[in-house]
C-alpha cells in the first residue's frame, strides 16, 4: 500500500484527468439505464399472482390496463376520443359498449348484466390494453400520448397510469433531491471543518463516486426508481466518514513537519486500512438485502454496496490528488468550527454510566414492542398525491362505479361455459364485488353468440384459456381485500384446481407475505454479518453483543416512533432502514471502541480511557451523523412522493437516534462492561503485542552484541 500511496501522490494531475474522463461514459450510463416503476415486478416469478400477470401478457395480452372514466360526454365525441386513443402507438385496444352493441341502442335498452358494465348514472368507463407491460417503457409512453388526448371530465386511472404519473413527477423531482442533499451537506461538514474550501473538495470527490456508481448500473440493465432516488443521497452521506479520515490523517502529518506530497503518502497508507475496515460493516449491511425474495433488495443493496466501494476508491485515489491541487487555499481560506468535542458530556455519562445502562435496557422493552406495531401501507396509491390526474382518475372509479382495483381470474379452457357463469354468479354475492365482465356474461345478457365479434371472444379465450374481469370496491392491501381474494380462489378451485388471480389486488396479497418473511430474513442476516466482522476485527465475543446491541436500541426507538404518533410507514421501510441504519451507523460505535482500546492499551485507567475516547470521537460522529440526517432531511423537505419521503425522514431520524445512542449509551456500555471486555477479547490490552516486540528486541539486541563480539574478536 505504501507503494501505491506514493504513486498516487506522484500522477496526481494524470488521477484527475482520468477520473474526469470517467465521467463521461458514466454519464452515458447513467442516461442509458432504465427506471422501473413497478414494485410489484419486483415479486418471484413463481407465486401464483405472478404466474396469472406472464398468463395475461401471454396468452391474452393484457397484463397492463387503464380504464379511462368518462362523465356527460355525447356519444359522437366520445367515439372519437376513442378512435384517437386507439391510433397511440403502444395501445393495443380500447373496449366500449360499442365493441358488443351497436351504439343506436338506448340505454335504457340495454340488458342490466351489460350496462352495469359500462355505465353508472351519467358515467361511462373505457377499458384500455397495451402491447407491453405495466411499467413497459412503451406503455408508459403511450399513457403519456393518452393522457393529452382525453376531454373535459375524462379520468383515466388503474395501476398503470399511475405509474406514468409517478414517473413524471419523479424525473422533475430526482435533481432537486440532490441539490438540496449537497447543499445542506456542505453547511454540516462547514460547521465540522476548519477550512473553508474543503466541504466542496469533499463532495466534489464524492460526486466522482456517486456519477461512477449510477453509471456502472447499466450493467444491471435497470433499477428501482427507489434506488435510483436513494441512492446518490446515501451515498454522499455514508462515505463523507472516509474523506473525513483522510484529510484529518493528513493534517496531522503536516503537523509533524513533513512536506505535503509526502504528509499525503504516509496519509493514504495510514488510514486506507481504516477506511476499508469502516466501509465492511456498511457494504456488509447493504449486501444483506441482496438475502430478500423481493428482488427489490437485491436492487437496492447491490447498487449501494458499489456505491460505498466506489467512495472507497475515490476517497484513497482520487480525493489525495484534489486535496494536494488545492492545497494553498485549502489552508489559507479557514475558520474556526462550530462542532465541538464534547468533553463535559462525556464527563456526564461517565459519572452516570449505571443508570445510563438502565435506562437503556428499558427502553428496549416499550419500543420492541412498538416496532412490531407500527403499521405500514403496500399499494403505490397511498404513497402519491391526491392531485396527480391518475389518482384523480383512480378515485373516479371508486365514485362511479364503486370500483378499487381489479381482479383477473384465469381458467383452463376445459372449465365449461355453465360452469363459468356458476363461478361468475358466486363471485358476484362476494362483499365488495361490484361487477364480473365475463364471455358467458354477454350471452347470458340475451346476446346472441354469432353477434358477438371474434375480437371480443379473443379477449375471454385464448391459448387454451378462459379468463374474466371482477371489479371491486376494497382497496389493495386491506384485510378486506385478503378475505375477498381467499374466498374468490376458493370458488375457482373447485372447478379448476389450477385457476389463478392476478391482478394488482392478489400481487399485493402476496407482497404482504413475501415482505413480512422479508423483514425477518433481512434483520437477521445483517446483524449475524455485521457481528461477526465486529468480532473479528476486535478478536472479542462480548463487542459484537454490545455494539450491535446499541445499534439496535436506536433502530428500535427509530421504526417504534411511528406507532406513538400513529403514523403509517411504506412497508419497504421495515425491511430496509433497520438494515441501512445498522450498517451505516456501527461505524460511530467502531470508532468510539477503537479510541477506547488505544487509550487502554497506552495505560490510561478505564474511566479516563472512556472519558478521552467519548469527547475526541464525538466531533466525527457529530458531523457524519449531522450530514446523514442533512442529506435526508433535505429530500424530505422538497419531494411530494410519501414512500420516498417516509424513507429519507426514518433515515435522517436514524441517523441522529443512533448519534445520541453512541455518544450517551456506548461510553456508558464500555464504562460499565470495561472488566467483561477484557475476559472475553484476545489481547484487549495489548501486553502480548507488546511482549513479542520486546522479545524482538531482545533477540536484535543480543544478536547485535553476537556480531559486536565477533568483529572485535
Amino acid at each position: 500500500m505504501e507503494r501505491l500511496a506514493k504513486w498516487i501522490v506522484k500522477c496526481r494531475v494524470l488521477i484527475i484527468v482520468v477520473a474526469v474522463a470517467l465521467l463521461v461514459p458514466s454519464a452515458m450510463g447513467y442516461i442509458g439505464t432504465r427506471i422501473n416503476y413497478d414494485i410489484l415486478s419486483y415479486l418471484p416469478e413463481d407465486l401464483e399472482s405472478m404466474q396469472g400477470q406472464d398468463c395475461l401478457d401471454r396468452e391474452f395480452g393484457i397484463a397492463s390496463t387503464a380504464i379511462i372514466t368518462v362523465e356527460h360526454m355525447p356519444v359522437k365525441e366520445l367515439l372519437d376520443m376513442k378512435a384517437e386513443i386507439e391510433q397511440v402507438p403502444g395501445v393495443k385496444e380500447v373496449l366500449w359498449q360499442d365493441n358488443v352493441l351497436d351504439v343506436t341502442v338506448p340505454t335504457e335498452m340495454i340488458p342490466d348484466d351489460i350496462s352495469s358494465i359500462y355505465y353508472r348514472d351519467d358515467a361511462t368507463m373505457m377499458l384500455v390494453t397495451f402491447d407491453g407491460g405495466t411499467s413497459d417503457d412503451r406503455t408508459i409512453s403511450a399513457l403519456e400520448q393518452i393522457e393529452k388526448l382525453l376531454r373535459k371530465d375524462c379520468f383515466m386511472g388503474g395501476i398503470s397510469a399511475i405509474e406514468a404519473d409517478l414517473k413524471a413527477l419523479f424525473n422533475s423531482e430526482m435533481p432537486i433531491y440532490v441539490l438540496v442533499a449537497v447543499a445542506l451537506s456542505a453547511v454540516i461538514l462547514s460547521l465540522g471543518q476548519k477550512s473553508t474550501l474543503v466541504p466542496f473538495i469533499f463532495i466534489l470527490g464524492i460526486g466522482f463516486a456517486v456519477v461512477y456508481n449510477m453509471g456502472t448500473n447499466i450493467f444491471f440493465g435497470e433499477i428501482s426508481f427507489i434506488t435510483e432516488a436513494l441512492a446518490a443521497v446515501l451515498q454522499l452521506a455514508v462515505t463523507t466518514d472516509f474523506s473525513i479520515f483522510l484529510l484529518d490523517r493528513y493534517d496531522e502529518e503536516l503537523g509533524r513537519g513533513l512536506e505535503s506530497q509526502e504528509a499525503m503518502a504516509k496519509a493514504i497508507h495510514n488510514t486506507f486500512t481504516s477506511i476499508v475496515g469502516s466501509s465492511t460493516t456498511t457494504i456488509a449491511g447493504f449486501l444483506a438485502m441482496c438475502t430478500m425474495d423481493l428482488e427489490l433488495g437485491s436492487d437496492i443493496g447491490l447498487v449501494m454496496a458499489k456505491g460505498v466501494v466506489f467512495g472507497v476508491l475515490t476517497t484513497v485515489i482520487v480525493l489525495p490528488a484534489l486535496i494536494l491541487f488545492f492545497d494553498k487555499p485549502i489552508h489559507k481560506y479557514t475558520h474556526r468550527t462550530f462542532i465541538p468535542q464534547l468533553t463535559r458530556t462525556s464527563d456526564f455519562v461517565v459519572r452516570h454510566r449505571k443508570p445510563i445502562v438502565i435506562i437503556a435496557l428499558l427502553l428496549f422493552i416499550p419500543f420492541s414492542i412498538a416496532q412490531n406495531k407500527t403499521s405500514v401501507y403496500y399499494t403505490l396509491f397511498d404513497s402519491l398525491p391526491s392531485d396527480l390526474p391518475a389518482i384523480v382518475g383512480t378515485d373516479k372509479m371508486k365514485e362511479d362505479f364503486d370500483m378499487a382495483t381489479t381482479h383477473f381470474v384465469i381458467l383452463d379452457d376445459s372449465v365449461e361455459g355453465y360452469q363459468v357463469a356458476d363461478i361468475v354468479d358466486q363471485i358476484e354475492q362476494e362483499k365488495g364485488i361490484t361487477s364480473v365482465v365475463a364471455y358467458e356474461k354477454f350471452l347470458g345478457g340475451g346476446i346472441p353468440e354469432e353477434f358477438i365479434p371474434q375480437s371480443v371472444k379473443d379477449i375471454f379465450q385464448s391459448g387454451g384459456k378462459k379468463m374474466f374481469v371482477v371489479s371491486t370496491s376494497v382497496k389493495p392491501g386491506t384485510p378486506g381485500m385478503t378475505t375477498q381474494l381467499e374466498n374468490i380462489n376458493r370458488i375457482i378451485k373447485q372447478y379448476d384446481p389450477g385457476a389463478m388471480v392476478a391482478g394488482e389486488g392478489a400481487m399485493t396479497q402476496d407482497l404482504i407475505t413475501v415482505a413480512d418473511h422479508d423483514f425477518a430474513n433481512v434483520s437477521v442476516t445483517s446483524i449475524l454479518v455485521v457481528f461477526v466482522i465486529i468480532a473479528l476485527v476486535f478478536k472479542s465475543a462480548s463487542l459484537p453483543v454490545l455494539l450491535v446491541a446499541a445499534i439496535e436500541l436506536a433502530i428500535m426507538i427509530n421504526m417504534g416512533i411511528p406507532y406513538f404518533t400513529g403514523s403509517v410507514i411504506p412497508f419497504i421501510s421495515s425491511i430496509v432502514i433497520g438494515t441501512i441504519q445498522l450498517g451505516a451507523t456501527v461505524d460511530y460505535a467502531i470508532l468510539m471502541t477503537t479510541r477506547f482500546q488505544e487509550e487502554r492499551q497506552a495505560g490510561r485507567e478505564k474511566l479516563d480511557a472512556v472519558r478521552v475516547a467519548a469527547s475526541t470521537s464525538s466531533q466525527s460522529i457529530i458531523t457524519s451523523g449531522l450530514t446523514f440526517f442533512a442529506a435526508n432531511i433535505g429530500v424530505v423537505a422538497v419531494s411530494k412522493i410519501e414512500l420516498i419521503k417516509s424513507i429519507c425522514m426514518l433515515l435522517a431520524r436514524g441517523a441522529i437516534i443512533s448519534m445520541v445512542v453512541i455518544l450517551f449509551v456506548m461510553p456508558a456500555i464500555l464504562a460499565v462492561c470495561s472488566g467483561v471486555i477484557e475476559r472475553t477479547s484476545w489481547d484487549w490490552l495489548g501486553k502480548k503485542k507488546l511482549a513479542r516486540k520486546a522479545r524482538r528486541g531482545s533477540a536484535a539486541a543480543a544478536k547485535a552484541l553476537t556480531v559486536k563480539g565477533e568483529m572485535e574478536g
